[in-house]
């Protein structure tokens, strides 16, 4: 290798190794980013509707956190109460059970007895794990301050990207040649509509879930059944793993009630989740996001190992994303152009120059940027 290889070559990998160490920052600019494109589609609308596009941000972001304000105010109330009531029932319940264990040995002939087993030797075998999840929990509280940053921080960077988008747009353009500037354009609109179309599916499954299970909660007379309802379609942003974490708070505040309504509370999430995987997703993401499911459990599974919870939470929008820019540049751009040249014809591909991007550039500007001519060189020969 050249000099001037070996040195791009070491420019690369110190960009990747850079890229590597601000992963954090990445995740939280592109939910900023996904946040924006939500708030900015929905901005539009007001628009097409006559109003101006500073009322429409305005009222976009009101609306934006008035869903999170109404969220807490539904959820946090509600889950506090039934939860301190859970507390103070669990001791009473391993008593009861205690009690009707002492019971069952007397009934149970002599050697029968060692098999049953003694709710203090459960309790200290359980102990390493109840200290273990008291230990996350202390973590957790004493990593709040930091979450609360991270929030306000993609808060600022969806404002200032839902202030002037095409600023932001146009410099993301220019990190890349002259050449393929347009192309890329062409990319970021298809991840727009992508991301948009996911927003839009993911809105419409998750409104269906929670009025399922607040309809089927209420049924079953389960206490806080809209907190819950809420929660359960809020989790359903999660595939896969979403309807699992909903189902456990449900079963809980169930089992202050009787232990049937627990065992029914299960059976009714199986089948609202089996209801949504087999039929509300596939109908409302049919014109919206095509992805394969083993590429989606595959996406969440990478993205929570290396980022945590927040790209659990991200990752079908990073896949969605990221199937885009590997389609259109990795695929069509380099692997279907490659040995496309055959031996009895030549190919002349005519790239335009494109204009130096200044300030009056747009990105609305036509995506066309090549142009291909193939002659067949007997018809050159005649």
């Amino acid at each position: 290798m050249k000099l001037g290889q070996w040195i791009g070559l070491i420019a690369l990998l110190l960009s990747l190794y850079i890229l590597w160490q601000i992963k954090g920052v990445l995740l939280l600019m592109f939910a900023a980013i996904v946040l924006a494109t939500t708030l900015n589609r929905l901005a539009q609308r007001f628009q097409r509707s006559g109003m101006k596009r500073g009322f429409g941000v305005l009222l976009a972001v009101a609306i934006f956190f008035a869903g999170v304000v109404g969220f807490f105010w539904l959820i946090v109330p509600s889950f506090v109460q039934q939860f301190q009531e859970l507390t103070y029932r669990v001791p009473q319940g391993i008593q009861r059970f205690n009690s009707w264990l002492l019971h069952l040995k007397t009934l149970v002939p002599p050697q029968m007895i060692p098999y049953i087993p003694d709710i203090n030797s459960l309790i200290q075998q359980a102990q390493p794990l109840i200290n273990r999840v008291l230990g996350s929990s202390f973590a957790f509280v004493s990593t709040s301050l930091e979450v609360v940053l991270k929030t306000l921080l993609v808060l600022v960077l969806t404002g200032m990207l839902l202030a002037n988008p095409l600023a932001y747009r146009k410099v993301f353009v220019r990190m890349f040649p002259s050449f393929y500037r347009r192309r890329v354009d062409g990319i970021l609109d298809q991840c727009e509509v992508s991301l948009g179309g996911w927003i839009t599916g993911a809105f419409i499954a998750m409104c269906v879930v929670g009025l399922m299970s607040v309809t089927g909660l209420s049924i079953l007379s389960v206490k806080a059944a809209l907190a819950l309802g809420v929660l359960a379609g809020f989790l359903n942003l999660i595939p896969n793993l979403g309807p699992t974490l909903s189902v456990v708070p449900a079963m809980a505040i169930a089992l202050l009630d009787a232990p049937w309504k627990c065992l029914a509370v299960l059976i009714l999430y199986f089948i609202i989740q089996q209801a949504e995987s087999n039929f509300i997703t596939p109908i409302v993401m049919a014109h919206q996001v095509s992805l394969l499911p083993a590429v989606t459990l595959i996406s969440q599974l990478f993205f929570v190992t290396f980022f945590g919870f927040l790209g659990l939470f991200l990752a079908l929008p990073l896949t969605v994303v990221a199937k885009i820019w590997l389609q259109e540049v990795l695929i069509h751009d380099v692997l279907d152009q490659w040995g496309s040249h055959h031996p009895n014809e030549t190919e002349l591909v005519v790239v335009p120059e494109s204009p130096p991007l200044d300030e009056n550039w747009t990105a609305e500007t036509p995506i066309n940027n090549q142009e291909r001519l193939t002659k067949d060189t007997s018809d050159q020969e005649n």
